[in-house]
């Protein structure tokens, strides 16, 4: 389904493969930025910890903000960093290496806004057979931050390894004689990388997440005997 982490590679490779085009123009990078963190919003939002409900209007309010955010970090990135490697000598002179700094970044910031209302309500946390013991907001904090982490983590081996591996096989005589391969190629080096990174990323921390109870609020060490309490942080 889209949205969903089943769904994530292969509805999110052709946008890698566009990512990852060289010689772009600014109005391809916007474009290309845009659908690629409208697409991280909707599974942020799809995979969050959904205990509270959430009006469609914050979901349209975290949108536009998560959108327009993340895609001013990561063209403004881009603009900088073109600049700072326009040099031929320059180590990442390669524009393919351009999109993962500006990809990180705005994920974190896509990851927050489209999950604020866990910042703002808290979230769920239970014992240890499974009985809701309050709802937190330092819970919460901890969710988005591991969450976040994995939107970091996650687009490393996608946007950084197909740029290395196609750089070596563009000197090949098979893709020099062929260059209309060029773009197939690339596109299943990308698929490769995908299905690599994703299981990696989400596995850095488990959904069920455990946190000790002394760490939560007042109220909520007070509401049960358990040392640690467990909680959702999504995926």
């Amino acid at each position: 389904m889209p949205f969903r982490m089943s769904g994530y590679i292969p509805f999110g490779t052709p946008i890698v493969v566009g990512l990852l085009l060289p010689n772009q123009t600014l109005a391809s990078t916007v474009f290309w930025q845009w659908l690629n963190q409208s697409h991280n919003a909707c599974v942020n939002y799809a995979n969050r910890n959904a205990t509270k409900p959430s009006p469609t209007s914050k979901f349209i309010q975290g949108y536009v903000g998560a959108v327009i955010s993340a895609v001013s970090i990561a063209v403004g990135l881009n603009v900088l960093i073109r600049k700072q490697t326009s040099l031929p000598s320059h180590p990442a002179s390669d524009p393919r290496f351009v999109p993962f700094p500006a990809v990180a970044s705005a994920n974190i910031c896509n990851v927050v806004l489209m999950r604020h209302m866990e910042l703002e309500e808290g979230i769920d946390v239970l014992d240890g057979d499974g009985n809701i013991v309050g709802s937190s907001k330092i819970a919460a904090k901890h969710a988005l931050l591991e969450t976040a982490l994995t939107r970091v983590i996650l687009p490393m081996p996608i946007l950084v390894l197909p740029p290395i591996i196609m750089s070596l096989l563009e000197k090949t005589s098979l893709l020099r004689s062929r260059p209309r391969m060029i773009l197939p190629v690339q596109s299943l080096v990308c698929l490769a990388a995908f299905g690599l990174a994703l299981p990696l990323a989400i596995s850095l921390f488990p959904q069920m997440s455990e946190i000790e109870t002394l760490r939560l609020e007042p109220e909520i060490a007070r509401a049960t005997a358990s040392k640690t309490v467990v909680y959702n942080k999504g995926l």
